[in-house]
């Protein structure tokens, strides 16, 4: 008899042919299909396996409570999301407990900076659970941008323009090659923090990298100060080169 198992499945960063086969495969013999969402949207993951799900799956959408109407630091925001998680897990527990799998959407790769990672780390140790691994937002970004992220020995930083000023600063000191992601309303800040460090000139900014209605320009030409929720700003290395 099968253990009845979660699996996390990275679908990528938007375009459904970037898909693994094995993503594809475990999302079309699916029982049960779960997937974040912002409450009266269908849900990037959702869309992105649209086409793949059989019929007479069984979906569970989990709406966040909250997300950009309380700010990060307030402890209200943590602890709601917590409680949000933990009622999430006790769902996909009663399907494990009826025995059917269930297949967690993840955008993008489910254990680089994704939502599944709240849910692993809740579930149960009896809970079988398999990660399958998905190219990654910031990987689609670099790639739309036409130049590698890295060369030689180029230290890569990854960092969350949900940073303050002081620690982006710090951060962007610190890599040779940078991708600045969650940028949404943090964009201003940003740009001050790339003119200060002398990266402005070289800074590319990607708006939803792999999908239809992708964005590549440089940092400088983008006139506006919004950016969605599927935007990247890179620093690209400069090491040696053979």
């Amino acid at each position: 008899m099968n253990t009845p198992t979660i699996y996390g499945v990275g679908v990528g960063p938007g375009a459904p042919d970037l898909m693994s086969v094995r993503a594809a495969r475990l999302i079309g013999a699916a029982k049960v299909v779960a997937y974040f969402r912002k409450a009266g949207r269908p849900g990037h993951a959702r869309r992105i396996a649209d086409g793949l799900l059989p019929e007479g799956v069984i979906e569970e959408p989990m709406d966040y409570p909250v997300t950009t109407e309380i700010a990060l630091d307030d402890p209200a925001y943590a602890a709601t999301l917590r409680s949000f998680y933990e009622q999430c897990v006790a769902r996909l527990g009663e399907h494990i407990a009826q025995g059917r799998d269930v297949v967690v959407l993840c955008e993008g790769d489910p254990f680089l900076y994704g939502s599944f990672m709240h849910l692993h780390s809740r579930l149960s140790p009896g809970v079988r659970v398999e990660v399958v691994p998905g190219i990654s937002g910031m990987a689609a970004c670099w790639t739309a941008s036409g130049t590698p992220i890295t060369y030689g020995d180029d230290v890569l930083c990854v960092v969350p323009a949900t940073l303050g000023p002081a620690r982006l600063k710090a951060a962007l000191a610190t890599g040779d090659a940078i991708v600045i992601m969650k940028l949404g309303r943090n964009l201003p800040k940003v740009r001050r923090a790339l003119d200060d460090a002398g990266l402005l000139d070289r800074a590319i900014y990607v708006e939803r990298g792999a999908m239809a209605d992708q964005v590549v320009m440089p940092l400088t030409e983008k006139t506006t100060d919004d950016a969605p929720y599927f935007s990247i700003v890179l620093v690209h290395g400069q090491g040696r080169r053979p």
